[in-house]
């Protein structure tokens, strides 16, 4: 059974993968392949605020502690802030109970390795074979080796003390007035209490979670609010996390909503004139604005491409000795601060370099000039392999034709949801649209015909 996707397992509660016996037995698996002879053997699990990350956290504590491992529960804390507990408190590892940017009827568990970093794919999938090895039940301790599960009360003030290390002592953010869209998640205190900490007029939205509002028409994917709170309150900037807040982005003064491209644009450029870019590189995926790689380029700054995914992403990083990168979506990686996306840290700097420049955010980003994007997500039944329907093909082909050096499309499966998405970039807004419209509806008709 397929159990790992491109950012961990995910799926619809209580339907496979999802359901409370196959959790038990992955936490079994999970044990199983991370126990060593000789350590601490403990693993740390947090969560976002979905309602059934209880039952989830039961049953993955469950099968851990079955095999003799030990469990450190810090309740609903962001992705990042458990990549990066799980690195300073010398864990073996960490598991973050969340669906991201799902709906909360979905939910899913991501593993990260001692270091902080995703698990390599080659323990993914040991831990996928064991999960449905017959022979897993064998040789789990008993008595006194069994393990025991622990709740540390401190984490959030922990990653909290971290988050505001990562600028200079003395910074100060009075006189900023920030609405912060908390996507009723993970990080629904962590972000507004930094920014308080540090002096800033914060106004909140969507930061009372109840389990079932948690990406509900609020947070990264749904900015319509965050745009109405900045003028609403004449604040200087807006920020968007998604459930689990690996993700940021941002509405400037004006109500405009700045993007991934244009974080990752801004800061790149920052940390070269402070001679901080490894490599004077920034890597990012398929989907970034090709404005973004002609303002990196005028700058003397390399863009990369990879697959969609922020693990490709940090792969892409690790290997070549890269410390910036990110994807359009929000997820923007920095490895001086922590190991995967994080989206609080992402805030924080961005608010820095508003107040290191003394502009505002819309005049940070006015260099950038964005082509025209659509990108429009097609709901299937069944994902199929889009190279083996000549029809679908034959659509990119003659949309490729029409745009000639003048844009770009991709279409691929979506990794974490049954979608496949279509995007097309040009400098023609009307033959953009057009061209999406017409690949997305062979996309439908043709993977129907499965």
């Amino acid at each position: 059974m397929r159990l790992f996707g491109t950012d961990g397992i995910r799926g619809r509660v209580n339907r496979s993968p999802m359901t409370p016996e196959n959790v038990l037995r992955i936490g079994m698996a999970a044990a199983r392949v991370l126990k060593k002879e000789h350590g601490r053997n403990t693993v740390l699990i947090g969560k976002d605020t979905r309602l059934s990350g209880y039952m989830i956290e039961s049953a993955l504590t469950s099968g851990i502690c079955s095999m003799g491992m030990n469990v450190t529960l810090v309740g609903p804390v962001p992705t990042p802030g458990i990549a990066f507990l799980t690195r300073t408190l010398r864990l073996d590892a960490g598991i973050v109970i969340s669906a991201s940017h799902n709906p909360f009827e979905d939910n899913g568990i991501k593993f990260f390795s001692s270091d902080g970093f995703k698990l390599p794919d080659e323990l993914e999938k040991r831990i996928e074979e064991l999960a449905v090895d017959d022979g897993l039940c064998e040789r789990r301790p008993s008595g006194s080796d069994i393990g025991k599960a622990y709740r540390l009360e401190d984490a959030t003030g922990r990653y909290i003390e971290y988050i505001k290390s990562t600028i200079p002592r003395g910074t100060t953010f009075e006189g900023i007035r920030v609405v912060v869209d908390c996507a009723n998640g993970a990080a629904y205190k962590v972000t507004p209490w930094v920014l308080r900490e540090l002096g800033a007029d914060v106004i909140t939205i969507n930061d009372r979670p109840d389990g079932i509002n948690i990406n509900a028409n609020c947070g990264s994917l749904h900015l319509d609010g965050l745009q109405r709170a900045v003028r609403q309150y004449s604040a200087h900037v807006g920020i968007a996390h998604d459930g689990d807040a690996d993700r940021t982005l941002f509405c400037d003064e004006k109500g405009n909503i700045i993007d991934g491209d244009k974080i990752l644009g801004i800061w790149a450029v920052e940390l070269k004139r402070e001679g901080r870019l490894c490599g004077d590189t920034v890597v990012s995926t398929v989907m970034s604005n090709l404005g973004l790689e002609h303002y990196l380029s005028s700058h003397g700054i390399k863009l990369i491409r990879t697959k969609v995914g922020d693990r490709f992403v940090v792969e892409k990083m690790r290997a070549g000795g890269y410390n910036l990168g990110g994807e359009q979506s929000g997820h923007i990686v920095f490895f001086d601060y922590n190991t995967t996306g994080d989206g609080p840290i992402t805030a924080l700097h961005i608010l820095y370099l508003m107040r290191k420049k003394n502009e505002p955010l819309s005049k940070l980003v006015s260099d950038i000039k964005l082509y025209p994007q659509i990108l429009i997500n097609v709901e299937v039944e069944k994902k199929r392999d889009i190279k083996s329907i000549p029809e679908i093909e034959a659509a990119i082909k003659k949309a490729e034709e029409r745009l000639a050096e003048k844009g770009r499309v991709l279409v691929r499966p979506s990794g974490t949801e049954p979608k496949i998405r279509v995007m097309v970039e040009g400098d023609e807004q009307h033959l953009i649209e057009k061209l999406a419209k017409d690949i997305s509806r062979v996309v439908k008709e043709k993977m129907a015909d499965s």
